[in-house]
């Protein structure tokens, strides 16, 4: 049985400008974090043109690495390598009833991850989804119900990376029946939250679902979410499998707007991303 994989992890990224821009500034979440049986062993950032890089962990405890760039530049290109060994599996309790779910001490504790956001509406106000969200409350355990909301979201959300954008909301990907992995895991994060299961948006890295030692993966950054059952459990709802040692995690928050790879404004003329590009190569241990 594997025991988890070494990954590196080469993610580049980055702006080019219509007009020489003046200044910039930017923030950077590309770190795998180094936790929960996650083990960062290196990673470095660099940015061209050069600039100088602070590192702090923001209130989600993700790393996050912010520069300014005050040189005339018509692009800023961001490569962020990692090596990173991931664990098998992620524990997985036996779960709880719904009076545990729904306890004080539940909800003042998990609160954030209950609340809509911009991103994330409230299911129970749209109609398309508030009998969904009812079904699901009906069911006999909070785990029948978080199975219930992947089906829901697969069920309802083709794969169609032309269908949104960054900004697009849960209720805009539904009434579109298409997205990216974005939009599947905040559409699911609707439907839990909505039930008044504690839910969080994660970002990070994806590579092959079967082993693969020195073959390089092609991708871009993923997303999927972790729902707290009595313990915080991981789910891929864009892939409908588990989440294990092709996954690494590198921020979470409330949804994406929590843990974009890079943000940044600057002074000057219109923009447009460079694109992204992901590599990733697992590595003998």
């Amino acid at each position: 049985m594997s025991t988890g994989r070494r990954l590196r992890i080469t993610h580049r990224t980055g702006y080019r400008y219509t007009a020489p821009v003046a200044a910039s500034f930017n923030e950077v979440r590309m770190t795998p974090r180094d936790a929960d049986g996650q083990m960062l062993l290196s990673h470095q950032l660099q940015v061209s043109p050069r600039a100088s890089v602070q590192a702090y962990v923001d209130y989600w405890g993700a790393l996050v690495q912010s520069f300014d760039v005050h040189e005339e530049h018509d692009v800023l290109e961001i490569v962020a390598t990692s090596l990173v060994d991931v664990p098998h599996g992620h524990p997985v309790g036996d779960g709880v009833d719904w009076a545990t779910v729904r306890s004080a001490e539940v909800t003042d504790r998990w609160g954030e991850f209950l609340a809509p956001t911009a991103l994330v509406d409230d299911a129970r106000t749209d109609p398309a989804r508030a009998g969904i969200v009812e079904t699901l409350r009906r069911l006999p355990t909070p785990g029948l119900a978080v199975r219930g909301a992947v089906e829901a979201t697969r069920d309802r959300i083709r794969y169609d990376d032309s269908a949104t954008g960054v900004t697009t909301t849960a209720a805009e990907a539904w009434a579109a029946g298409g997205g990216v992995c974005q939009d599947y895991s905040h559409t699911m994060l609707s439907l839990l939250r909505a039930m008044g299961i504690p839910a969080r948006y994660v970002s990070g890295y994806l590579h092959d679902e079967e082993e693969t030692p020195g073959r390089t993966v092609i991708g871009e950054s993923h997303a999927w979410i972790e729902v707290w059952n009595g313990a915080w459990a991981a789910y891929d709802p864009t892939n409908d499998r588990s989440v294990g040692s092709a996954h690494v995690v590198v921020a979470r928050g409330r949804d994406y707007a929590d843990v974009p790879p890079l943000k940044g404004i600057y002074a000057g003329g219109a923009s447009e991303t460079l694109g992204v590009t992901v590599e990733i190569t697992q590595l003998a241990r």
